[in-house]
């Protein structure tokens, strides 16, 4: 995967381990953190927290069959055989929880153009979030935009660069509502990003904004 220089917040990666995240984020943060040693030893560190939080609650009574219901699970889950290792081949563009919610690589990707030769994939995802994918051709800039709310993009192939800096394959970029930017994928081979959002984009412009109606970004 290479070098990875921008990573998930601490408070994304606690609510992560805490089951908090809508869908579509948790889908971004899955898929980062199976490519990131980083992030992935920070979420071992707040689930360790949470572990032990948990260890510390007041105990509770239990029914009678609890142990002999406990023990049933054990023995079934003795019995299963092991769960292959969810390691994508490393040819693969897309990291193993991407794959799982598009039943497949690259490839299998249905992409619809939304203009300019930029086309996207809309991911189905509980909750009232968004979560596509999106092909940029090298060297094509989006649309100047701000945000209502949280964006979560994580590039798995190329690269784009705006006013925050240059994200390579891997890194993530965490935009909130204080952030307004004009993405430039840089030149040399399309720039294809996993993105999730929790309200409309912001677009500056007027014709983006009457295309917003139809893209649904």
């Amino acid at each position: 995967m290479g070098t990875i220089n921008h990573h998930l917040t601490d408070a994304l990666l606690m609510s992560y381990a805490a089951g908090t995240l809508d869908e579509g984020f948790s889908l971004v943060v899955a898929t980062h953190i199976s490519v990131c040693d980083e992030c992935r030893a920070r979420l071992e560190s707040f689930e360790a927290v949470g572990g032990t939080l948990v260890d510390e609650c007041e105990a509770i009574a239990l029914s009678e069959d609890s142990l002999d219901a406990t023990l049933a699970l054990i023995d079934a889950m003795d019995a299963a055989p092991p769960a292959p290792a969810r390691i994508a081949p490393k040819d693969n563009v897309f990291p193993m929880p991407l794959q799982e919610y598009v039943g497949g690589d690259l490839d299998a990707v249905n992409w619809r153009p939304v203009g300019g030769g930029v086309m996207q994939a809309v991911l189905k995802t509980g909750g009232e979030g968004k979560v596509r994918l999106l092909s940029i051709p090298g060297g094509t800039a989006m649309p100047d935009h701000g945000h209502r709310g949280l964006e979560l993009t994580m590039v798995l192939k190329g690269a784009f660069q705006d006013e925050d800096g240059y994200f390579g394959r891997g890194d993530i970029e965490v935009a909130n509502e204080d952030m307004h930017h004009t993405p430039v994928a840089v030149a040399g081979e399309d720039c294809i990003c996993l993105a999730a959002t929790d309200a409309p984009l912001r677009f500056k412009g007027l014709m983006p904004r009457i295309a917003q109606r139809f893209v649904g970004i």
